[in-house]
């Protein structure tokens, strides 16, 4: 199996971050522009005159620069051990997706108990790279 192909799982993941970046500006212009908000605003961070629709891509462009460290870690653990084979691919396949349908509901709907499922599996994925790795390095 190409070791490279572990970069595909992270590329994606690292695109999906980079899309909802955009949305940051995107969804701040159109509030300024719909006077919900002002430069002031944002002056330190965010204010709590910010509307919801307005301040969650932000907190979701926060939660993809929090735990996903940990799964580039793994993906770059196993790659550099040339350790990739299908079921690490699968893994980190299932974390991109659980993370991305996480931040769907995130920016959507939002219903906060099904955010948690997602983000609860895609936690239980990264740990499963992590463990499948020293379980592979120190078997």
């Amino acid at each position: 199996m190409p070791q490279a192909d572990i970069f595909l799982p992270m590329g994606a993941l690292a695109f999906w971050t980079f899309f909802v970046l955009l949305l940051i500006p995107i969804r701040r212009f159109r509030a300024a522009f719909a006077g919900k908000v002002g430069p002031g605003d944002f002056k330190y961070g965010e204010s709590a005159r910010v509307p919801g629709d307005v301040s969650i891509p932000n907190r979701n462009y926060m939660n993809l620069l929090e735990m996903p460290v940990l799964f580039y870690v793994a993906c770059l653990m196993f790659f550099v051990t040339a350790r990739i084979d299908a079921l690490v691919l699968a893994l980190a396949w299932t974390y991109v997706l659980l993370r991305v349908v996480h931040s769907a509901i995130h920016l959507t709907y939002n219903d906060v108990r099904h955010r948690l499922v997602f983000f609860g599996l895609s936690n239980f994925a990264v740990i499963a790279l992590w463990a499948l790795f020293f379980a592979r390095i120190y078997a």
